[in-house]
Parts: C-alpha cells; structure tokens; sequence
C-alpha cells in the first residue's frame, strides 16, 4: 500500500495530517506551497481539479475534501486500531453525524466570527460578529453537553472524530480569542487532545 499526502501546515490538511499519525500510517508527504502558487500547476490539478488541500493519493487513487478523506481512512484502517466505530453499528452513525455537524453547524459561525471580528476578536457594536459569536457559543454549550455524557464525542473512547474536531477547534477558539474555560467538560477534553503523543509530536514540530 503506498499513501502520499499533499498538504499546507496552515490548511484543513491538519485535521488529515492528524489522522494519518493517529492510524500509525507509512506515508509520503507533498509540501505544497500556496504561496508559490503549487497548487495550480498542472500535475496537482490532475489530482484535485478545485486546486486545494488536502488531497491523498491511496495506491494511485487521489482523492480530496477533508471530510471525505477522514471518513475514509477511518473506516478503511480505525476500525482495527479502535479509532473509529465498526460500520453500521449505532457508534458508526455518531461518527458521521458529529465529524460533520463540527464542519459545518460548529466551524462555519467560528470562521465567519473570526472574519467579521478581525483580527483584535473583538466583535464591538459589530451586530453580525456579535450574533456569529452568539452561534458559536450556543455550538459550544452542545459539544460541552455531548462531551459530558459520553467523556468524547462518539462514546467513551477516543476516535479520529475527537482528534478531527479538536485540532480544527483548537487552533480556531485560539485564533478567534474565544474563551471557553466555563464549558469544563470541553477544556478538560481538548486538555486530553493536548496530551496524546501524536499531538505533543505535531506541536514539537511546530515549535509549539
């Protein structure tokens, strides 16, 4: 089995990057420079058309959306390493529903805050900052109540969904100065998230 990785450390590629460590994976992994414009030329394009990343190419198929690859490489390769539910079981049906409510109820009022705030995370009298910070935090109370009855987001063990949603939310409740202390059950989860190696490992690397 051959797995090369197409990625930008400042992208959605993390949430993959994150995954393919957690899975213990053998991979090759392909810098594309956005900046210089790698992800235009034409031999990345026969990859992934939008010209994004990530894309991952498992034995010579491409494929691309972040999502889509999550779901993928979890239930190609968690099941057996106890990341990720064993398909058609109700757990299963939990992990696909969270990975994407977390992309799309839960990330996109976290990015439209961080857009409209700028970059002081102050949303002011600024009336549609205020109300994307509002939604965020009501997404918030949801994934702190989800945490609390299970210890994560599945059930009570650690799946690529927890790793997936923390290392978006994370890096987002950072960049968007949100503090989210009061949600116990979510600060002690991503304190979890800190601590397992893959994450130490990445934050080494990072010079974090």
């Amino acid at each position: 089995m051959s797995i090369t990785f197409y990625y930008n450390p400042m992208s959605s590629a993390s949430r993959v990057h994150f995954s393919l460590d957690e899975l213990g994976l053998s991979y090759e992994k392909v810098l594309i420079d956005l900046q210089a414009k790698d992800q235009k030329k034409p031999e990345f394009l026969a990859l992934n058309p939008n010209g994004k990343v990530p894309t991952i190419v498992i034995d010579g198929q491409p494929m691309f959306e972040s999502i889509a690859i999550q779901i993928y490489l979890g239930e190609r390769f968690g099941v057996e390493r106890d990341l990720w539910p064993a398909l058609g079981s109700r757990e299963h049906m939990q992990a696909l529903t969270w990975l994407c409510w977390a992309q799309v109820s839960l990330a996109t009022p976290l990015f439209t805050y961080m857009q409209l705030a700028g970059e002081t995370g102050d949303s002011g009298t600024n009336k549609p900052a205020e109300a994307a910070l509002a939604e965020v935090h009501a997404m918030l109370e949801i994934l702190d109540a989800r945490i609390g009855e299970r210890g994560h987001i599945v059930h009570d063990k650690w799946t690529l969904v927890d790793s997936d949603v923390a290392s978006v939310l994370g890096w987002g409740l950072y960049a968007a100065k949100i503090d989210s202390a009061k949600y116990r059950h979510l600060t002690a989860w991503l304190g979890r998230f800190n601590e397992r190696p893959v994450t130490r490992a990445h934050m080494s690397q990072a010079g974090c």
